[in-house]
């Protein structure tokens, strides 16, 4: 089906976005897997082409377009090219974080820290799960206590995303232990202040070029001046955040879907069994036409949910809809194109078994899909 989402100036960046990966993430890519780091010059390169902080004003140095389709691009070609983890770093940069510093930074925070974050300078992160407490945030036991002009943050946050690269890191913590989630604050925490430690960059089962660390605030003295928005607004400012941080997922999502269902097909059209092609047994026409189809249909709903949230239209249920959705979609087509391979499948030199790895965790960062069929089940009176 013919998507009229993207116009020639989406279609323009696409190309640019596409040659950048082809020519200078593409070749690297496997290095940063085994190394379970990619580069910071990968931030920066991607900021000196225009690829990070589209909706930053053009005066601080961004692209000043807030059009999310821009961010949607490129989500689609890091996943066409199988840049899964290197490339969560990226998105999450672009449609998650940064969205706070646009919208709850007062005027000095804006010209402090927007420009390093449109040019890849400044990577950022954003810190809210702890040990113990999962998709509770308003549990969370990270403390803020203010004292004088600065708050003495005390707790620590894990699985956080870019934590061992990260410059800038929006963390959640109670300015008011007393209450739960009108006690809950933003401040942003800066490389190198006293008392903030990064713990390991943690083990996972696949995305081994995100970083994923464990961070401890041992009394940092956070000035005041480093609060995002009002104190004790926190919790809202995550919720309104949601929305777009969920779609993200959806969009890569479906596009890791296509990508897999594409490495498939070429992988049975070639593979030969029986004296002849693996795609035309009539078992996989069937599962390839099961997932074209899925994908297809998957596509149409969060080609309309990104016109909803460039509009301001776009709900919490909605995007709760498409990102349980859209990830478990992602973790069975990849499965299929696994099965499809056969042995070759399960070798990580094929982009479909790296795919098969990092799709595990989709279902879970950024709300369980358990929790967005709460979210939904609670939008129809239940």
């Amino acid at each position: 089906m013919e998507r009229t989402l993207f116009d020639d100036d989406h279609e323009l960046f696409r190309r640019s976005v596409a040659d950048w990966i082809t020519a200078d993430v593409v070749p690297h890519y496997l290095q940063w897997e085994t190394a379970g780091l990619a580069p910071r010059s990968l931030f920066a390169d991607a900021g000196s082409h225009g690829f990070l902080g589209m909706a930053v004003p053009q005066s601080l140095g961004g692209g000043g377009s807030d059009d999310f389709r821009f961010n949607v691009v490129l989500a689609e070609e890091l996943a066409a090219a199988g840049i899964g983890g290197a490339g969560l770093g990226l998105t999450l940069h672009n449609d998650i974080t940064t969205p706070y510093f646009l919208t709850y930074c007062d005027e000095d925070q804006r010209n402090r820290w927007l420009p390093g974050i449109a040019s890849g300078e400044l990577i950022t992160a954003v810190a809210m799960t702890e040990p113990g407490i999962g998709s509770d945030l308003a549990s969370m036991t990270t403390t803020a206590i203010r004292d004088g002009d600065h708050y003495v943050l005390s707790g620590s946050k894990t699985f956080i995303t870019n934590g061992i690269n990260a410059d800038l890191v929006i963390v959640a913590a109670k300015t008011d232990p007393t209450q739960r989630h009108r006690g809950i604050s933003l401040m942003v925490v800066e490389a190198g202040m006293a008392g903030f430690d990064r713990g390991r960059n943690l083990d996972k089962i696949g995305l081994h070029s995100q970083d994923t660390a464990e961070l401890f605030f041992n009394d940092v003295e956070v000035p005041v001046a480093n609060l995002l928005g009002d104190e004790g607004a926190g919790f809202g400012y995550l919720v309104s955040n949601l929305a777009q941080e969920r779609l993200s997922i959806a969009v890569t999502g479906v596009a890791t879907a296509r990508a897999a269902l594409g490495w498939t097909l070429e992988y049975a059209k070639e593979r030969q069994a029986f004296g002849q092609g693996i795609g035309s047994f009539q078992n996989s026409r069937f599962v390839l036409a099961e997932c074209h189809t899925e994908v297809e249909v998957a596509q149409a709903f969060v080609d309309q949910a990104i016109v909803a949230l460039n509009a301001g239209s776009l709900t919490v249920e909605e995007a709760a809809m498409a990102k349980w959705w859209c990830t478990e979609l992602q973790g069975r087509v990849v499965d299929r194109g696994v099965q499809l391979h056969g042995g070759y499948g399960y070798m990580t030199e094929y982009p479909i078994a790296r795919a098969y790895a990092d799709a595990r965790v989709t279902t879970i960062y950024g709300g369980t899909t358990e929790i967005m069929k709460e979210i939904i089940g609670r939008s129809l009176g239940l």
